[in-house]
């Protein structure tokens, strides 16, 4: 038996976008950023379940103008993130395992995984799914992701270039990163007791606490980060285009 649950990031600022209203939140083609990416894990033939981390005081918000709005079936829980990333993902993966074992009780799945994901990235697809599915199943931990298209530079403490990594071994993360849930849960519960390193995605914390090495998977380079104003306009673009190909 596997089990799959998607955790869904929707608690960011948004203040480079330089709204009033939270980016997940904000209207893109008249459906709110986060619909998109539940819409996709609601329709799934991966994803068993999802939680969704949400901001401070938000959570009757979002079950009652998104989850219940839209019909969610597939969000088992709604809880309240912190005030850093991983601080939301260890609430996301601390509900996880709540949920869990109220339902599976000591018959834990034989194959169970978590797929954190940023709701900025409403462009996820079952195809991108699929394939991290198939790798977290060989390896324990996956991050999806495209090869840098651009040179990259790394720079010192003056803004001066230091080094050029070969391109050919730069790849750009994105979400959904992808876990075998004890593995992710026992990282996490060794950052949150150590507080020693900075991390800025579930990646790291696999790296650094277990020691394991993450496979990367073709994710795709319509699988943007809306960050900007900007990023809304290519938003359009591409939910224009999904519909006409529809």
């Amino acid at each position: 038996m596997k089990h799959c649950t998607a955790i869904a990031l929707a608690g960011g600022q948004g203040r480079r976008m330089g709204t009033n209203i939270q980016k997940q939140y904000l209207d893109i083609s008249g459906k709110p950023l986060l619909y998109y990416s539940l819409h996709v894990f609601e329709e799934s033939e991966i994803i068993d379940d999802i939680v969704l981390v949400v901001g401070e005081g938000q959570e009757e918000y979002v079950r009652k103008e998104i989850v219940d709005r839209y019909g969610f079936t597939k969000v088992v829980g709604i809880v309240e993130g912190g005030k850093e990333r991983y601080d939301s993902v260890w609430a996301g993966l601390q509900a996880v395992q709540v949920l869990q074992n109220s339902h599976f009780g000591t018959e834990e799945p034989e194959e169970n995984y978590v797929f954190i994901h940023d709701s900025a990235r409403p462009f996820v697809t079952e195809a991108i799914l699929e394939r991290a599915y198939g790798k977290v199943r060989e390896f324990k931990a996956c991050v999806v992701g495209m090869p840098s298209k651009d040179t990259v530079k790394l720079v010192d403490e003056h803004v001066f270039a230091k080094e050029t990594p070969d391109r050919n071994y730069v790849w750009i993360i994105q979400t959904p990163q992808v876990f075998d849930t004890s593995l992710i849960f026992e990282a996490y519960s060794r950052l949150m007791r150590e507080k020693c390193i900075q991390v800025t995605d579930d990646a790291m914390v696999v790296e650094q606490m277990m020691r394991l090495p993450v496979k990367m998977v073709e994710g795709s380079y319509e699988n943007i980060k809306i960050t900007t104003p900007e990023d809304l306009d290519i938003a359009e673009v591409f939910v224009k285009r999904g519909r006409e190909k529809s």
